[in-house]
């Protein structure tokens, strides 16, 4: 089904108040039942990666990272079962993994002895049962699964789907016989810049 720039933005409107969850995904699928799954996700993914570039810096700012722990910490001592963290993402409308990424760096800054290095912030995002702290390690597993956009759950879907289409573009070409290089070739020859695959002699696509 084609998608008209008209549809792409009745879709892309809806966004604005929604926030980046699977429930707001499932939410859209209901208002737009003709769309499939994939083509309303790749619409989600796409507006609201906008927004959060466009917004990134306020929510980086001392004053606001200051506010949102403080509010995190009143939020967790009254109930912390409940999804304090992910609510309060949606509430200022930011991703909440990014949040929880936040949250987990001035956690750690507080305890720690020393700044927190990207590859241990990264580790525990990936695995929260890492993190000191069993209360914001669950904190921070509810934003993680519950963000479409960013985090280290989609980014290892994101990985999944491109070695996929990587594994069906390489049986076509060897399907239609064509010489190709893959990206270990390449990479082996000194490319700078390594595509999952190179013709070796051009072709016509349409009579390949």
């Amino acid at each position: 089904m084609i998608l008209t720039k008209a549809q792409y933005e009745e879709i892309a409107q809806c966004l604005v108040s929604v926030p980046p969850t699977r429930q707001s995904l499932r939410k859209l699928k209901q208002r737009f039942p003709s769309q499939s799954q994939a083509t309303l996700l790749s619409i989600f993914s796409q507006e609201y990666q906008k927004h959060i570039k466009r917004t990134h810096a306020k929510h980086h700012t001392s004053e606001a990272i200051e506010s949102y722990y403080q509010r995190y910490l009143n939020g967790v001592v009254k109930n912390g079962a409940a999804p304090v963290l992910l609510d309060l993402a949606n509430e200022v409308d930011y991703a909440p993994s990014l949040m929880a990424r936040l949250i987990l760096e001035r956690f750690l800054q507080e305890h720690e002895e020393t700044a927190p290095s990207k590859s241990v912030i990264n580790s525990m995002l990936r695995d929260p049962s890492q993190i000191p702290d069993g209360v914001l390690a669950n904190q921070v597993y509810q934003c993680i699964v519950n963000d479409c956009c960013y985090g280290p759950l989609v980014d290892c879907i994101k990985h999944a789907i491109g070695h996929e289409h990587e594994v069906l573009l390489r049986d076509l070409l060897l399907e239609k016989n064509l010489s190709f290089l893959d990206e270990d070739q390449l990479r082996a020859k000194g490319y700078d810049k390594t595509p999952d695959f190179i013709l070796q002699v051009p072709v016509d696509l349409g009579q390949a």
